[in-house]
């Protein structure tokens, strides 16, 4: 008797935790199967780093799927880690690192899809010997992928050095210079300190680069990552304020060179075997040069009439110095939701998201979630399968899916990203694609 009760007791609990949990499972990987069978809103797929799966070793445990920050990239079918959302992935390397059996390894996209992306070697150096590129600009997102690359790039160029010098001792040239002081220039700056390197580095905006155009306390990384000189971040999240914070500490060293306000506008190798380095100011001459100005480029215009007006802005700096307004936000991506969520905050403000297409598909899991909410609560309104087709002093004209629609604009933000430096780095003679050689 005690032993039959003791099986319906096990039952019981059986029922009420196991399977539910079972269940859930269940659904959760009949909603991915589904997804994945439709395939991708997009036709393009990873551009750069992302996992690959060894399904024969993997065991289906999930970690991989719960370390990812960006939410659906992977999931489970059929009891294996598969990619689900490729286009998500921004190379954390989280999943590969979080594998107990190593069944994903981080690789490069195909060549197909790295065509408009600059030829790097395994040491950062492009095409042309001694230019090296880190960071964005090379096609890895991330900031951690940033701090990485700058530190490697400069590790390569110390190296090299003594033989680059050859001798000589020239007071007017630089062992490296470095464009651009956002993460991947701020950690080569610091790593060429390390070494002992005669280094400047040449900013055309402020240091922090694209970092400091992000919106109040958005998450820029969500991993630890180690600058050089300072050791770990163990904090696995950090905002734009924390980050800003330490680099104006870093700024204070006495052994950095960084110059704001230094836009250039050719690099060029010349006979004597040095880059020169032209600003709208000076000429500089150096051994060797890291390009890491990042791939955002020139915000890119929609041609819509009265765009040129001046309440049309492309870049939010401080949400909190815009309140009772009337606000239309154009895009879909995290910028633009992180921009309308940010102003929704604000005391007054009414915002209009406006995104020509018919629903989210390319945020990441915690911005899905976030505008979920505002739409669900009513902070923001959200236009979906809209174009804006004229900007006027206090309204915009937007064409629907059925008719046209006037909205009270007193502001206007438009995301629609930006026309990366491709051609620069074409004039610099750099070589693109995966198969370029140097």
């Amino acid at each position: 008797m005690e032993t039959l009760f003791s099986w319906i007791i096990a039952g019981a609990v059986l029922l009420f935790f196991v399977v539910p949990y079972w269940l859930a499972n269940k659904r959760k990987e009949a909603k991915a199967r589904a997804a994945k069978a439709r395939g991708p809103m997009f036709s393009d797929g990873p551009r750069a780093q992302h996992p690959q799966i060894q399904a024969d070793y993997c065991i289906g445990c999930g970690a991989c799927v719960a370390a990812c920050p960006e939410g659906d990239v992977l999931a489970l079918i059929n009891g294996k880690a598969s990619i689900l959302n490729a286009h998500k992935c921004i190379g954390h390397s989280l999943c590969a690192e979080e594998c107990p059996v190593g069944a994903i390894t981080m690789v490069m996209a195909t060549a197909s899809a790295k065509l408009d992306l600059p030829y790097i070697s395994a040491e950062m150096e492009s095409s042309i010997s001694n230019l090296f590129i880190a960071g964005e600009l090379g096609g890895l997102a991330l900031i951690k992928n940033a701090v990485n690359q700058g530190r490697d790039s400069v590790d390569a160029i110390a190296s090299r050095i003594s033989a680059l010098r050859n001798g000589a001792s020239d007071a007017d040239v630089y062992d490296v210079l470095i464009v651009g002081a956002g993460p991947a220039g701020i950690s080569a700056s610091l790593r060429a300190a390390e070494h002992g390197l005669k280094a400047i580095t040449l900013e055309r905006e402020e240091i922090g680069g694209t970092v400091v155009k992000y919106p109040r306390q958005k998450l820029v990384m969500t991993s630890p990552v180690e600058f050089p000189l300072y050791g770990q971040f163990r904090k696995t999240t950090l905002t734009k304020e924390e980050l800003l914070a330490f680099w104006e500490k870093v700024m204070r060293r006495a052994d950095l060179n960084i110059r704001t306000g230094e836009s250039v506008e050719t690099v060029h190798k010349e006979a004597d075997n040095l880059f020169h380095v032209k600003t709208q100011n000076n000429i500089f001459r150096a051994h060797t040069v890291v390009l890491a100005q990042g791939r955002a480029g020139t915000p890119r215009k929609l041609g819509v009439k009265g765009e040129e007006l001046p309440h049309v802005l492309y870049r939010l700096i401080e949400a909190d110095h815009y309140t009772n307004q009337n606000i239309l936000i154009v895009g879909g991506g995290d910028s633009a939701v992180e921009a309308a969520m940010g102003l929704a905050r604000q005391q007054g403000n009414h915002v209009t998201l406006s995104y020509r297409r018919g629903e989210f598909s390319r945020l990441k899991d915690r911005n899905a979630k976030r505008i979920d909410e505002h739409m669900r609560t009513g902070k923001l309104e959200v236009i979906f399968n809209s174009m804006p087709t004229e900007f006027s002093i206090g309204k915009t004209i937007m064409e629907t899916e059925n008719s046209f629609r006037e909205i009270p604009s007193d502001f206007v933000w438009i995301f629609a990203g930006g026309t990366p430096p491709t051609e620069f780095l074409k004039s610099v003679g750099i070589a693109f694609g995966s198969n370029a050689t140097k």
